[in-house]
């Protein structure tokens, strides 16, 4: 009698099992091979001489030209978060002007030298919108609003946490400008400014 209910816990804790898996599958997907690349959407390699790109300037940044920058700006900004927060700056270095990554291996440094140590969620992008962009001398700059939700915290070394709160998500509210040479047939945009 006793082992008809040892089978009957054995395919109960084997449903509950499968129905979990089934579930995370569902909210976090399966790999299919057709993920997106950051590098591929906001563009950071020069193109072929069969792949030309066309000069950025006022006159034909159109809506097609301004929804795939945002397109690419979204990843980006994303990318530069999170590597930002985790203080690995070697994948987004192709993303930053020397200012930026100079300004951010600074912020870095002072956190490390204070034992501080940041922990950051991306939930996502809630807007991206192009505030205004112009052309000064042979530079293309486009500033952007991003309205974000994040999970933040920063703690010491003993864990003590220092600001932020890691279980609150928090809507973030960033203006970031990026800047492309005018006449370079590269896609190339880099991050020179941001503003919180």
């Amino acid at each position: 009698m006793n082992y008809s209910f040892e089978y009957i816990d054995i395919i109960l804790l084997a449903m509950i099992a499968g129905f979990i898996f089934l579930r995370l599958r569902g909210i976090l997907g399966k790999k299919t091979g057709h993920e997106e690349n950051m590098g591929a959407s906001f563009h950071h390699d020069f193109p072929s001489k069969k792949e030309e790109h066309k000069k950025i300037d006022e006159n034909n940044f159109d809506d097609k030209a301004k929804a795939d920058f945002l397109k690419g700006a979204k990843i980006a900004y994303e990318s530069i978060v999170t590597n930002f927060s985790s203080g690995e700056l070697k994948k987004i270095k192709t993303l930053l002007d020397k200012k930026v990554l100079n300004e951010f291996n600074e912020a870095i440094k002072d956190r490390r030298n204070k034992g501080l140590i940041s922990n950051t969620t991306f939930i996502g992008i809630n807007s991206a919108d192009i505030k205004n962009y112009n052309q000064t001398n042979n530079m293309f700059e486009v500033t952007v609003d991003f309205v974000s939700e994040i999970i933040s915290s920063v703690q010491d070394k003993d864990k003590k946490l220092i600001s932020g709160d890691p279980e609150k998500v928090k809507k973030v509210y960033d203006t970031w400008k990026f800047s492309r040479e005018i006449k370079s047939l590269s896609p190339n945009w880099l991050l020179v400014d941001t503003q919180a």
